[in-house]
């Protein structure tokens, strides 16, 4: 703080807005936000700045803004208090300009849609505008008309049944989006494949770092040609990419929010389980180590450190493939969150990795500059046996 921001601001004397967008993500386990801790001790001695926050009210982020160095000369907004007839409006305009981009790309949407679809489309947002954003990407459907998908998401029953709120209402009217679009992707299938979406929606919520869906499938053991469906029928949710090995990521954080919890989605079909895909990611990970780790990964002249390979990086990128990096970077933040169910599978799956693989995995490490991580790694897996 003070070496990249205070003193280059004070030195220049220019005018300054400095944001910190969506604070609420950054992890952070201290009472109070450690970045607002920080802000409050040098936030008096920028000058010409002013200093815009956002993020969902955490405890720790409402405790950052209580610390005198900062409550003082701070100004509170709370977003879902601001009068509805403003709010709507906004999410009015935002839809209408949307639906003339999807009229202007395709035939048959002339006068589309009615005055009374837009007011209940505003009515069901309850001033949330992640919920218009998620109505229109649900809409503009590679596969089906805009007017099917919309008349289908104003007939559901889920996202019906909170209709006629005009106010911020805890969650209530985005989880009954998000229901119904999950039922809309999955709900006619079959129920043998339940486990398989949950496990593609678990890799994408609850990865360490997002995952590709090639990185996906090879973590989990399924055939790309099985993953990529589950993706495409979620679109409305995720931010995809036609490239298999760009990462999935959820669209807002409000997704992985809801789909780990029993007390906003109730359909255990799909709900996410946090310590059973943990679990499925940990053994991905460690049969992905044990399977692709071996001496010399990189084909590295003998001898050489890694400072003295000109083309390490693109080596790295040729012998060390995505679900690989993943699992040796990451396999220990899945093990902490693991059911004890399967501790006796995740123990010999250890045993073998620590036994068999171990020097090949410090190695691994230290081609992507990543050693530091093996203290973290090995501490997490001392803890965890400690316990079981």
């Amino acid at each position: 703080m003070e070496k990249l921001i205070v003193r280059p601001l004070v030195k220049s004397n220019i005018s300054t807005v400095i944001v910190i967008d969506a604070l609420d993500e950054c992890k952070d386990e201290e009472p109070a936000s450690v970045i607002l801790s920080v802000l409050g001790q040098f936030v008096s001695k920028i000058p010409k700045a002013k200093i815009f926050v956002t993020g969902r009210p955490e405890p720790r982020i409402r405790n950052g803004f209580r610390l005198p160095l900062l409550e003082k000369v701070t100004d509170v907004f709370i977003l879902h208090e601001v009068k509805s007839i403003q709010v709507n409006s906004d999410i009015r305009l935002f839809l209408r300009h949307r639906f003339a981009e999807l009229a202007d790309h395709q035939r048959g949407l002339d006068g589309w849609p009615t005055k009374e679809q837009l007011d209940l489309l505003c009515e069901r947002a309850a001033g949330l505008f992640v919920y218009a954003v998620a109505t229109v990407r649900f809409i503009d459907h590679k596969n089906n008309s805009p007017k099917r998908q919309l008349n289908r998401l104003l007939g559901s029953p889920e996202s019906s049944a909170f209709e006629g709120m005009t106010k911020f209402t805890a969650n209530a009217t985005l989880d009954s989006l998000y229901t119904s679009i999950l039922q809309e992707a999955f709900g006619d299938g079959y129920p043998q494949d339940d486990p398989k979406v949950r496990s593609v929606l678990g890799a994408v919520v609850l990865a360490a770092n997002p995952l590709s869906p090639s990185a996906i499938a090879t973590l989990l053991g399924f055939d790309i040609e099985e993953v990529s469906p589950v993706l495409s029928s979620a679109h409305s949710l995720l931010i995809l990419h036609k490239d298999n090995n760009h990462p999935v990521r959820p669209f807002h954080k409000s997704f992985p929010d809801f789909i780990v919890d029993p007390a906003r989605y109730a359909n255990t079909r799909f709900r996410v389980y946090p310590p059973d895909q943990h679990t499925e990611l940990l053994i991905g990970c460690l049969g992905v180590m044990n399977r692709s780790l071996e001496r010399n990964m990189c084909k590295l002249p003998d001898g050489a450190i890694n400072s003295e390979v000109d083309n390490l990086k693109e080596r790295t990128k040729e012998y060390i493939h995505q679900a690989l990096e993943y699992a040796c970077r990451s396999w220990h933040k899945h093990l902490v969150d693991t059911t004890s169910a399967h501790r006796l599978e995740i123990t010999s799956a250890l045993h073998r990795f620590l036994e068999g693989k171990f020097i090949f995995w410090l190695e691994v490490l230290s081609v992507l500059d990543a050693a530091r991580e093996v203290v973290n790694a090995l501490e997490a897996a001392a803890r965890w046996l400690d316990v079981r």
